[in-house]
């Protein structure tokens, strides 16, 4: 016989007690309970049956040391139906048997365990009731929420057991009814009770963790709402706070009041107990906010009300579950540069440095995180220098949980120059240092990055190298030839000291492995510790014969022989031989300058390159053998003189310090190059000059007799040093005038006494006609920028048709009237 659902009349249901057990991490005891429902006939036949294993978690929070355990074990049965009386006796023992067991904090791993990526979802039933929701009870519950708080309260809860449960929010979120209300009960209530908050906002949490109910939780404006709540919270424990404080205060200054010591713990207590119930609303809170700002425009919003101000407040608190969730919310936040400014402007990393180290695992992790997040800001990273997070990272390297995180840490400080020194403080460089012997064939490359930093610095270089350091860095090197290996111990070739010496007994590995060039990065990296080893003991002569390296230079340095970056190494190499006199001259015998003054042309936008081959000649001057050649056979000096002013400071420096060895050796080049300087220096004063003069050259009356358009017409300004001289001038005591006025004394002779201002601009004549004042054409005085001026010389101020001020008197002061006696104005002169 088939039965049709409209047979179906009656609906039984039945509850069969089970098993009781204790909680396995909390202080509560789960109830195991069978639910059967049947569907009656109309007869009373049952047509249809169904069973349920089903569990109740009874939590005893109020459970201590001095608990009650029998009246405990009463009151449970009391309250919850669905443990029979006759179980007194078990319920006792498992109570007895949670009283005595110790609570299991985190351990502080060592080895490798499983973190969380992502916050735990809480496990908080804000009210304990008997009752087991039912999804078709759902009307009962919505007329809940109508009622007192205390029904309100009851209602909300009942709601959330059928939040919990994902198979059933498509049902609630269907009703729109039931979502408005508790929205609007949120809304209107939640001031009046946190349990009541918390449950609405527990349930609104489970619609979160599903992106397809993110729009009916933002049409209610239940994200805006958490905000406000979160922030009228955080305000009371600010006050909770400093109220407890003045009692503490009080009870601390009269110790033998014992009433004001029983008030403060009675208020200390109840501190406690209001804190934990707000952190349980905290977290739903946040993780509520967490799972909304999934979308970019929404977590703008956010930022806009002050929500990385309530996180980073939050970080005061010690409840480690929420501080997870607040961790996570801020290292989510931390990747935008904005939200990254304003947790610097709100001290975070003093904030962050009570959480590192901590006991709880997930907690430790995801604070690391968020560290590295803020470690790309140079600031960040010189504050965890200040507030001693160096140490606290360095010291979590032998804990596999975090130690890829630290090392990414230690490698963004490591970039600092301030900071590398600040590593031989702790006992970063002998931990990396095994860690990287002990590796595989191929280490983390956030090891050898961390590495390939800390060479860079004189002193850490000295402590890797103690000991067996270098010969093992160098043994492992050749044996998997590793550049990024062969990169750090190239870096710990650059320090002049003792650590430079060391490297004399691996002159012939790194000459092989130059000429092989099988493996190009690796005998890059082993040519730039070639290039690097400025030894004045080293014989390289020796070298550069037993190896054949001249012509493997000169075929280097030709144009299209090799990548910029070979080419750059083998000029720095050429300039560590031509330390050597011989050598220097072997290499200019070769032609090799003419090649470096060709790459000079091709490469000249190139600074790097630029700036070596300048050291290149720089190199070969001192040498007397080598600087005829570059000063007699080349036009390096030329060049040399182009490059006067580059840009680039250190090119310049270079430059000058080359240019003033030619000019002690060779007049001629002496000449050209202070006409040069001269020219740079008074760049201004020679364009001003020579402008004015083409300008002025068309008025016959400007040099009547001296014969001065020729020269400024056809001539070379330096080439008068005349003009640049006033009385006193001998050309005898010039030679051919290529010194500048600075060599000059006032008597027309050579003085380097305590007035020579070496940057000091010449004074000159030019632009002034000798033999009186100039007269326009109405026969009154002009300056030599032909505006008019009285006769002493004071100017005049013509009207905007160039004629001269009704009241100016053509004549001197005692002729204007007494009462304008002190202007020399006239009011009869039109």
């Amino acid at each position: 016989m088939n039965l049709q659902p409209e047979d179906a009349r009656y609906l039984k249901r039945k509850v069969k007690g089970g098993s009781i057990d204790v909680h396995p991490t909390e202080k509560a005891l789960v109830v195991n309970y069978e639910l059967e429902a049947t569907i009656l006939g109309e007869m009373g036949d049952p047509m249809l049956g169904e069973r349920k294993e089903c569990q109740k978690i009874i939590r005893v929070k109020s459970l201590n040391p001095n608990s009650d355990l029998g009246s405990l074990a009463k009151e449970i049965i009391d309250k919850c139906k669905l443990i029979h009386p006759s179980k007194l006796p078990e319920v006792e023992q498992l109570l007895y048997y949670l009283q005595n067991r110790k609570e299991s904090a985190p351990s502080k791993a060592s080895g490798k365990t499983e973190l969380h990526e992502t916050p735990v979802v809480p496990t908080y039933d804000a009210t304990e009731i008997d009752e087991v929701a039912n999804i078709n009870d759902l009307d009962e519950y919505l007329e809940l929420l109508y009622e007192d708080v205390a029904e309100k309260i009851r209602g909300s809860a009942l709601l959330l057991q059928l939040s919990r449960n994902p198979d059933n929010l498509e049902e609630l979120f269907s009703n729109e009814t039931v979502v408005s209300a508790m929205a609007r009960v949120l809304r209107d209530d939640w001031k009046k009770s946190t349990e009541l908050a918390t449950n609405i906002i527990y349930i609104f949490f489970c619609f979160s963790s599903f992106t397809q109910f993110h729009g009916v939780i933002l049409h209610f404006k239940i994200g805006a709402l958490c905000m406000t709540i979160v922030e009228h919270e955080i305000k009371k424990y600010d006050l909770w706070k400093e109220e407890l404080d003045k009692k503490k205060k009080a009870a601390e200054a009269d110790k033998s009041n014992k009433k004001l010591k029983e008030e403060y713990e009675k208020s200390l207590r109840k501190f406690e107990g209001l804190v934990k119930k707000q952190e349980q609303l905290l977290r739903v809170a946040f993780y509520l906010l967490l799972n909304l700002a999934e979308d970019l425009k929404v977590e703008m919003k956010m930022k806009n009300k002050n929500a990385i101000k309530m996180l980073v407040k939050s970080l005061e608190r010690d409840n480690f579950e929420l501080l997870i969730l607040v961790v996570s919310f801020l290292k989510k936040l931390s990747i935008f540069v904005e939200n990254k400014t304003e947790m610097a402007e709100l001290n975070i990393i003093e904030k962050l440095t009570k959480l590192i180290p901590c006991d709880h695992e997930d907690l430790l992790n995801i604070t690391l995180r968020l560290l590295l997040n803020l470690s790309f800001d140079t600031d960040m990273r010189s504050k965890m220098i200040k507030f001693g997070l160096l140490p606290k990272l360095v010291s979590l390297l032998n804990n596999e949980n975090h130690k890829l995180i630290v090392l990414c840490i230690l490698y963004h400080v490591s970039m600092d120059e301030k900071s590398k020194s600040m590593f031989t403080y702790t006992d970063c460089i002998p931990m990396v240092m095994k860690m990287l012997f002990e590796s595989p064939e191929n280490p983390d490359i956030e090891l050898l990055a961390l590495c390939i930093n800390l060479a860079a610095n004189k002193r850490t270089a000295q402590i890797i190298c103690e000991g067996q350091g270098l010969k093992m860095l160098m043994k492992r090197a050749f044996k998997f030839r590793d550049p990024l290996l062969m990169k750090m111990i190239r870096n710990i070739s650059e320090h002049d000291g003792p650590t430079k010496n060391l490297f004399i007994d691996y002159i012939s590995d790194l000459a092989e492995a130059v000429l092989n060039t099988e493996e190009e990065d690796f005998s890059l990296e082993c040519l730039g510790v070639f290039g690097n080893l400025t030894i004045p003991d080293l014989d390289y002569e020796l070298i550069l014969k037993e190896y054949e390296l001249i012509p493997w230079i000169k075929h280097k340095l030709q144009r299209g022989g090799a990548e910029d970056d070979w080419m750059l190494q083998v000029i720095i190499l050429v300039g560590t031989v031509c330390n050597d006199d011989i050598s220097a001259r072997m290499l200019a015998e070769t032609n090799i300058i003419q090649s470096l003054i060709e790459l000079l042309n091709e490469k000249q936008e190139d600074d790097e390159m630029v700036c070596q081959i300048v050291y290149v000649f720089y190199q070969m001057i001192f040498h007397e053998s080598t600087r005829e050649v570059i000063i007699k056979d080349t036009q390096a000096p030329a060049y040399l003189i182009d490059l006067m002013h580059d840009k680039n400071a250190e090119i310049r420096k270079v430059c000058d310090n080359t240019l003033d060895i030619i000019s002690e050796f060779d007049e001629e080049w002496a000449k050209k190059i202070q006409l040069e300087k001269f020219r740079w220096h008074n760049s201004q004063w020679l364009e001003m000059v020579e402008s004015r003069g083409a300008d002025e050259m068309a008025d016959p009356y400007m040099y009547p007799e001296e014969g001065y358009a020729d020269y400024l017409q056809d001539a070379d300004i330096l080439d008068r040093p005349d003009l640049f001289y006033p009385d006193g001038y001998d050309p005898s005591l010039i030679m051919d005038g290529h010194l500048t006025p600075e060599y000059i004394d006032e008597n027309g002779v050579y003085g380097y006494g305590n007035e020579y201002e070496p940057y000091a601009r010449p004074d000159s004549n030019m632009g002034f006609v000798n033999g009186g004042p100039a007269m326009d054409q109405y026969g009154q005085p002009i300056d030599e920028y032909g505006q008019p001026v009285d006769e002493y010389g004071r100017p005049i101020m013509l009207d905007e048709y160039d004629h001269y001020p009704q009241n100016y008197n053509f004549g001197p002061p005692e002729m204007a009237g007494e009462e304008d006696y002190e202007y020399g104005y006239s009011q009869d002169m039109r």
